[in-house]
């Protein structure tokens, strides 16, 4: 076949426009990729030895499930109330609210700015919606400018666990609870911060425990965190 006829100018013109605007829209998704970094939304690079083995993750979870009886058995000492351990939160996942459930058992994402809690400043920790475990504090939260609440650290690491979230631009990190396994939100380098990280959370899978009602709420523990604040 002679390809020689097609080779017009206008048909040119053609090739060279598609090769630019190629050419535009990896220097644009560049770009985007340097303003997410500085952002604090740059995706973690996900590799396999971040996660543990099955083997690990069992014996973890139950060494953490040991030493969280443990801390529940005081605070339900010191407060009068149970803390949240349990084999089944089937009650707790019914009374949830539609976009609660969304979030928490189907992965979702809630907008941003028009949640709840992205915008809270009170002193107090932040709970998991449905067993109530204690992931994150006030003292580690701040103003990200995406819309969601932000944190660069837990407040009790052993209560989270990572899993890997696969998408069609790269694996995640996701951030889940350790004893209900609720989504949470995702996990992001952020320059800005102590830590280098950010753990990008969903207002609707987190219920907010001023620092005033942590006793009476069960948390006593933490309270002596904010005494002088």
């Amino acid at each position: 076949m002679d390809y020689r006829k097609y080779l017009t100018k206008r048909n040119l013109a053609a090739v060279v426009v598609l090769i630019a605007a190629l050419t535009g829209l990896v220097f644009q998704q560049k770009l985007v990729s340097g303003a997410s970094w500085m952002a604090g939304t740059q995706n973690l690079l996900v590799e396999d030895d971040r996660f543990s083995s099955e083997a690990d993750r069992a014996q973890g979870t139950q060494r953490v499930a040991n030493d969280t009886a443990v801390i529940a058995e005081q605070t339900a000492g010191n407060n009068g109330s149970k803390f949240w351990m349990q084999e089944s939160y089937s009650r707790e996942i019914g009374n949830l609210s539609r976009m609660e459930y969304r979030v928490t058992q189907k992965n979702g994402t809630e907008p941003p700015f028009s949640n709840e809690l992205y915008d809270e400043k009170r002193p107090g920790i932040y709970v998991d919606v449905v067993s109530g475990a204690p992931l994150f504090s006030s003292k580690h939260k701040f103003d990200s400018g995406t819309g969601w609440p932000s944190f660069y650290k837990p407040l009790e690491p052993q209560n989270i666990i990572e899993r890997k979230d696969p998408g069609p631009l790269g694996d995640r990190v996701e951030i889940a609870t350790k004893h209900s396994k609720s989504h949470l939100g995702h996990l992001f380098e952020n320059p800005n911060t102590p830590t280098g990280l950010r753990y990008c959370m969903n207002s609707a899978a987190l219920e907010f425990i001023p620092a005033s009602n942590l006793s009476e709420r069960g948390y006593g523990t933490y309270a002596p965190m904010f005494e002088q604040e």
